[in-house]
C-alpha cells in the first residue's frame, strides 16, 4: 500500500460534513425537546388546573349552604316563623359594624350579598318591658324549655344577636353582659334603631356576607367572607368576578285573613304586618295610621291594601328584581332607619350566583378578553389556562312557602 493511500483513508470530516452533522444532531435534540416541553407544560398546568376547582368547590359550597337557610326564624314561643315575616333576611350590600353599605348610602352591589337566619339555638326571648331609650339595656322574659339553672337559655357575653318587631325594624348587636337573675342583657354596639317595645323578639343570629375584592395594584382579586362583626377573611383568591341576581314573587304581600278595626292579630302570606285600622304606628310620620311600607288604607273601602304592585298579572312565575326595583323604596321600616331595606327584598324567592376564578400565575394566563378577565403571557399551547367559571340557582327553603 502506497503511502498517499494511507494519508487519504486516516483523514477526518471536512467542514462541510461537520456542518452536516451538527445540523442533524440539533434538530434531531430540538425535537426531542419539542416533545418533552409539552409534558413539562401539562405537568404544570394540572396543579393549577386542580386548584382553580377546588376554589370554586369552596366558594359555591359556601355560598349554597348559607342561602339554603336564609330566613330562617326562631322556632320557640308564639313569634316563631320565617323571618321573611318581618324584614328581609336577604340583602345585595355589605351589612355589619366595619364598612356597612348602608352607611354610605349605598343599598345595591352586584358583588355582594349579606345572609341572615336563625341557627339551631335555645338562645331566643322576648323583651319583658318596653324600652325606655335605643340604648338601655334589655329586659327580657324567661322563655319555656329553657336548660335547667338557665332561664336565659344559653345568652352569654360575646354571642351574637338580633332584635326585631312586627313594624319591619331589626338591630343586630353583641351582648356584653348577662344578668341571668335580673333576666337583663347589656349591649356596647351603636343605639338599636328605635325603643322597641314589649314583646319585640331577641334570638341568636348567624349573618353572612360574601363579597369581591378586587385591587389591581396589588393583584388581589378575592371571594371575602364577613360575619357582620369581627371577623372578614378571604375565603378564595383569584376569584376575578362574582355576582349576584335575584329572582321575586310577582304578588304583592297579601292578609291572610279579613281585617277588622280594632283587631291586632293580623297575619300576612310574607312581610310585617300592618297597624291596627285606625291606629297610628311607631314607626315614623312616614306611614299614616294603620299603614306600613308594605299596606296602605285604600280610601275607597276602608280596608288594607297592598302598596306594592303585582310585577306579572295572573302570573305566578318569578320575575327579576332589577337594581332599579331594590333601590326605590317603599323603605321598611322607614326612609330614615339606619337599617331600612326596599320592602321589594321581600320578594326574594331566587338568588343566582355566577363566581369566575383565574389561575394564579400570569405565565399561564393569556391576552385580556373572552377566555381571560386579567391578561397574562402565555403564547398558548399547554401553558394555557382559561378562567373557570361557574354559575347557578339557589331557592332558600325558608323563603319559599307554597312553592
Amino acid at each position: 500500500m502506497s503511502t498517499a493511500h494511507c494519508y487519504r483513508s486516516e483523514r477526518g470530516f471536512t467542514i462541510v460534513e461537520m456542518l452536516v452533522a451538527v445540523t442533524i444532531m440539533m434538530a434531531v435534540t430540538g425535537a426531542v425537546f419539542g416533545l418533552i416541553d409539552p409534558a413539562q407544560g401539562v405537568y404544570r398546568a394540572q396543579p393549577e388546573v386542580s386548584d382553580m376547582q377546588q376554589r370554586l368547590r369552596v366558594g359555591t359550597s359556601s355560598l349554597s349552604e348559607d342561602l339554603l337557610m336564609a330566613g330562617a326564624g326562631t322556632y320557640l314561643g308564639s313569634g316563631s316563623g320565617t323571618l321573611l315575616n318581618f324584614f328581609a333576611p336577604i340583602q345585595p350590600v355589605r351589612l355589619g359594624t366595619v364598612d356597612s353599605d348602608p352607611d354610605a348610602g349605598i343599598f345595591f352591589r352586584d358583588d355582594a350579598i349579606t345572609i341572615m337566619y336563625v341557627p339551631q339555638t335555645a338562645s331566643q326571648c322576648t323583651i319583658r318591658d318596653s324600652m325606655p331609650q335605643t340604648s338601655s339595656e334589655v329586659k327580657v322574659n324567661a322563655q319555656p324549655g329553657c336548660p335547667a339553672n338557665d332561664e336565659l337559655c344559653g345568652f352569654e357575653t360575646g354571642m351574637r344577636v338580633i332584635i326585631f318587631d312586627d313594624t319591619g325594624a331589626w338591630d343586630p348587636f353583641t351582648i356584653t353582659n348577662v344578668q341571668t337573675s335580673a333576666l337583663h342583657l347589656q349591649h356596647r354596639d351603636d343605639d338599636f334603631s328605635k325603643k322597641y317595645d314589649q314583646g319585640a323578639q331577641i334570638t341568636q343570629i348567624a349573618m353572612h356576607t360574601y363579597y369581591l375584592l378586587t385591587n389591581t395594584a396589588t393583584s388581589t382579586y378575592q371571594l371575602r367572607h364577613y360575619n357582620g362583626h369581627d371577623r372578614d377573611e378571604a375565603l378564595a383568591d383569584n376569584v376575578v368576578d362574582l355576582e349576584f341576581e335575584y329572582w321575586g314573587d310577582s304578588r304583592p304581600p297579601m292578609l291572610l285573613k279579613p281585617v277588622l278595626a280594632g283587631v291586632a292579630d293580623q297575619y300576612t302570606n310574607y312581610g310585617p304586618k300592618p297597624p291596627v285600622l285606625g291606629v297610628d304606628n311607631d314607626i315614623s310620620d312616614e306611614y299614616a295610621a294603620g299603614e306600613n311600607c308594605v299596606f296602605h288604607v285604600d280610601v275607597a273601602t276602608g280596608t288594607h291594601a297592598s302598596s306594592l304592585p303585582d310585577l306579572a298579572l295572573d302570573s305566578q312565575a318569578l320575575q327579576p328584581l332589577t337594581e332599579a326595583m331594590l333601590t326605590d323604596g317603599p323603605w321598611c321600616p322607614n326612609n330614615a332607619s339606619p337599617t331600612r331595606f326596599d320592602a321589594d327584598l321581600l320578594r326574594v324567592r331566587k338568588v343566582g350566583v355566577r363566581l369566575r376564578v383565574q389561575v394564579e400565575s400570569a405565565m399561564l394566563r393569556g391576552p385580556a378578553g373572552t377566555l381571560f378577565t386579567r391578561g397574562g403571557t402565555s403564547a398558548g399551547g399547554a401553558k394555557f389556562i382559561p378562567d373557570q367559571a361557574v354559575r347557578f340557582d339557589i331557592t332558600p327553603r325558608n323563603m319559599n312557602f307554597g312553592r
